[in-house]
């Protein structure tokens, strides 16, 4: 309890000195406020940025709450929310020694050993990890991934704080069950307990390159497990140039249209064919290569949705297509998002409130994650409850459609969107997929049981 409290009050005063002890206003200790540090002159008066350079000085854990705090307008507001979509993960490098002593201790001898060459500036830092580039004893241009020293022990602290903070909530504000707390602070310790074991995440690579090995316009760098332990993760380089490098891309004739319809079905294939899909889509994670072909790097963030879950997504997302609320409606019924006695009707006259002020923009304006961020907020008062799971989805669907914006600002987003899903619920939603399904499953059931 003690130790908690003593960390509550380094969070305030961290909070008082970037101004952002606003947020306090979301919760029953807003009139504590005045017990902290007052601001810094350096303190931004943007909410959003304030709150964004709180985050980033308190560390990992809290830089990728507020990530996730990013795709809950609802929640947080959409200034606020828009603030943090701007949060960037990038930290000082930590020395090289360090780096080279983690290797060898990790992977079990000398530098020398396992790299020919090694840089010993490292390309990019971030809270979790350091990435430096080295050539192999057999001449291989790879990536060199190394956990920050002491990472582990800092992240497990902060999740039990906010695992405490996350039941005191529950617990003591009722109207908060339906935003899962709880739920919200398990989903993002699982993902950060995946990152700060890097086997997990060259595995993440590996099944993302096999499910998408088919696709020519998509390259998934090979993993070296032989470089690559709990602590270190070895793959092999990519060269291309940043899919926001813009200047650079149009200078090498790369069509940008086409390059944001690419970026969007890659992510479509990901998240409903395959249901395991990149979720850290930010531009420095994506890379244009010879032929328009996209690379993509970093894979300690992915989302997993399981069959029922992309069933259910597809059918809302085609009743919104189609201006069928009734069907999305049920659709949400069925997933069990909404309450059993909820009046069908009435819900689906509030998601076409959602829908039709949308659908009657310009086509080339039209936001899956907007729609998705407005159908948490407006059905609110139907007591739908949180999906963790679709957290990453939602936060990802943001990113592309953001990257693909800035390549062509006129792309048709929803379009792009709308194809895959129907051809997806076409393969699905059949009578003869759901019978086949039916049959797989009695088939398992029999054989397994």
């Amino acid at each position: 309890m003690l130790k908690h409290l003593h960390a509550i009050w380094h969070i305030g005063n961290v909070l008082a000195k970037h101004d952002a002890l606003f947020i306090l206003d979301y919760t029953t200790l807003k009139r504590t406020k005045f017990l902290f540090g007052a601001p810094s002159k350096n303190a931004s008066k943007n909410k959003g940025e304030a709150l964004s350079n709180a985050l980033h000085e308190l560390g990992a854990a809290y830089i990728k709450l507020g990530q996730m705090l990013s795709t809950r307008p609802d929640l947080v507001g959409e200034e606020l929310a828009h603030g943090l979509t701007k949060l960037q993960d990038q930290v000082p490098a930590f020395p090289t020694e360090q780096a080279k002593k983690i290797i060898e201790t990790s992977l079990g001898g000398t530098l020398e050993k396992f790299f020919s060459q090694f840089d010993l500036s490292p390309i990019a830092a971030a809270s979790v990890a350091q990435v430096h580039f080295a050539i192999t004893n057999q001449g291989e241009e790879v990536a060199v991934k190394i956990l920050r020293p002491q990472i582990a022990e800092q992240l497990q602290k902060d999740l039990l704080l906010f695992r405490w903070l996350a039941k005191k909530v529950e617990k003591h504000l009722p109207k908060s069950k339906r935003l899962k707390p709880i739920s919200v602070v398990e989903t993002l310790e699982k993902s950060l307990l995946m990152e700060l074991d890097l086997r997990f995440e060259a595995a993440a690579s590996e099944e993302l390159a096999e499910n998408l090995q088919a696709e020519t316009s998509v390259t998934i760098p090979k993993i070296d497990w032989q470089r690559t332990s709990k602590q270190v993760l070895t793959m092999q380089r990519i060269h291309g140039t940043p899919i926001s490098d813009l200047a650079s891309l149009k200078a090498q004739g790369h069509n940008l249209s086409k390059l944001a319809e690419s970026l969007a079905e890659i992510f479509f294939i990901q998240a409903l064919r395959d249901g395991f899909f990149h979720a850290d889509f930010h531009p420095g994670n994506i890379f244009v290569q010879q032929g328009g072909k996209i690379a993509l790097v970093d894979f300690g963030i992915m989302g997993r949705l399981d069959f029922n879950t992309r069933l259910n997504f597809a059918i809302i997302i085609k009743g919104f297509i189609e201006h069928d609320y009734l069907s999305a409606a049920r659709a949400h019924l069925h997933a069990g998002y909404i309450p059993t006695d909820t009046n069908l009707h009435l819900f689906a006259q509030s998601l076409r409130a959602i829908g039709q002020p949308i659908f009657n923009r310009p086509l080339n304006e039209i936001s899956l994650g907007e729609l998705l961020a407005q159908m948490f907020a407006i059905t609110a008062s139907f007591n739908m409850e949180l999906q963790p799971q679709l957290l990453l989805l939602q936060k990802t669907l943001i990113m592309v459609e953001g990257i693909g914006r800035s390549l062509s600002p006129e792309i048709n987003i929803w379009q792009l969107a709308e194809k895959p899903i129907q051809t997806w619920a076409k393969d699905n939603l059949t009578p003869m997929a759901y019978v086949k399904r039916a049959v797989e499953d009695f088939v398992y059931g029999v054989v397994f049981k």
